[in-house]
């Protein structure tokens, strides 16, 4: 495993992160556990969650996550040597089952971040995030930005970093990310937290990958020059990547088959860039799965990658992209994919 530094901590996270949001909806418990403990059999010491998981959203599955990680992380124990990530969701139309008040007020950061400690059965949080902005912005496929004039936020920065610095001071948390956050969102919380001395955001957690490479227009000399390396979310595109809907060896359960509402991963020009990306991965000798995942381990913006997996299977073939390391020539072809069909499952 390669490891890399998560902002200007002094924390190494493994270049390969353990996402899980598939546990408690397509994983069991026991295939969960399985799943934690491969990767530490590989050298992972990273693994992401959050308050809202299992995805899709549902009542039903809420916090089965974080409840499996919990179960495991006390029958494993050696907590310290871990580096485990969750988040708070922001406002959301039709998810106010998760909490009354869904918002980042320092009442509603305690209570999520209280909640998400039971069900972990931990005393902490490495790195506590914000799923995505409380203000109407473009995320979540929106790649263009229109001023909604009603929309009812309010800056409150500052009042965030403040909550985030009192739960640091208690131990329950150590360090601060953003989520499907914006350029301006980002360089708001780093001048704030620069000047009024207070916690300074080590990451953002963005969707990146072939498919959806929007994360460099901005937000890629941000990560650099500000020291705030992106964790690279779907990096696969919900499984499009991997090639398997392509050699129709897809099955009724999968991602993009279960939940057809991720229409972006259904059109027709993410599925021809898919094909084309499928060619340059057998030019290479190379899974498709690899040659997506390795090309987003090379990037120098991102801290960690970001990998899911529904069997074990998937799960060795997506770790094992950490020890591929692309041609010039295979880079050159895929920029070229890139500039043809650009971003087209933002």
């Amino acid at each position: 495993m390669k490891f890399d530094t998560l902002g200007d901590t002094d924390i190494q996270v493994s270049r390969i992160c353990l996402g899980t949001m598939t546990f408690g909806e397509q994983n069991t418990e026991v295939e969960a556990h399985d799943q934690l403990d491969y990767a530490l059999t590989q050298g992972i010491n990273f693994i992401d969650t959050a308050e809202l998981y299992a995805v899709p959203p549902s009542r039903d599955t809420q916090g089965l996550t974080e409840q499996f990680i919990g179960t495991w992380l006390a029958r494993r124990g050696k907590r310290d040597d871990l580096i485990m990530a969750s988040k708070i969701v922001g406002p959301s139309n039709g998810i106010d089952w998760v909490r009354s008040d869904l918002n980042f007020s320092k009442e509603s950061i305690r209570t999520a971040l209280e909640d998400s400690l039971k069900r972990l059965q931990t005393d902490y949080i490495d790195l506590y995030q914000l799923h995505w902005p409380e203000r109407k912005t473009n995320f979540f496929g929106k790649l263009g930005y229109s001023q909604d004039e009603d929309d009812p936020w309010m800056d409150n920065f500052v009042s965030i970093l403040e909550e985030i610095q009192t739960l640091i001071r208690e131990g329950k948390i150590r360090y601060f990310g953003l989520s499907n956050e914006t350029p301006w969102g980002v360089m708001r919380f780093l001048h704030l937290a620069e000047k009024f001395n207070l916690p300074r955001l080590v990451s953002v957690q963005n969707p990146y990958s072939l498919l959806n490479r929007s994360y460099e227009v901005g937000l890629a000399e941000v990560s650099v020059r500000e020291r705030v390396g992106l964790l690279a979310y779907s990096p696969l595109a919900f499984g499009l990547l991997s090639g398997k809907y392509h050699r129709k060896e897809d099955k009724p359960g999968d991602r993009i088959n279960q939940f057809k509402q991720m229409s972006r991963y259904n059109s027709e020009s993410s599925w021809y860039a898919t094909e084309r990306y499928i060619e340059i991965a057998a030019s290479h000798a190379i899974t498709p799965a690899q040659l997506s995942l390795a090309f987003v381990n090379s990037r120098p913006f991102v801290t960690s990658n970001i990998i899911g997996a529904t069997t074990l299977e998937q799960l060795k073939e997506n770790i094992g992209s950490i020890d591929i390391d692309l041609s010039d020539d295979a880079i050159q072809e895929i920029d070229k994919v890139q500039n043809e069909i650009s971003n087209p499952a933002p």
